[in-house]
């Protein structure tokens, strides 16, 4: 499958005690979500008129919130639902 050029190899902070051998092993494969799965993406409709409402009233152009839900793989292993259940306005501070 195509694995994009803006993938990053996974890195790890520095410590003094390394649980593994950082030498790099074997080939590279890819880690995103999409490479084995087949994502889906639910959104609800009380959520997404929040969010909506929260845009109209700001008066700057960009804003910050959080969308919140929950990440399940189906049951037979194949699929991965995104569910976003709940937005978050945040906070201007």
């Amino acid at each position: 499958r195509f694995v994009p050029k803006r993938m990053v190899p996974f890195s790890f902070p520095l410590s003094k005690c390394a649980l593994w051998d950082p030498v790099p092993m074997g080939d590279v494969i890819g880690a995103h979500v999409t490479y084995y799965r087949n994502p889906k993406l639910s959104l609800l409709e009380k959520t997404l008129r929040l969010a909506y409402r929260h845009a109209k009233q700001n008066e700057k152009k960009s804003l910050s919130c959080f969308l919140l839900g929950t990440l399940a793989v189906s049951e037979d292993g194949e699929g991965v639902t995104l569910t976003i259940d709940r937005f978050d306005p945040g906070r201007e501070v």
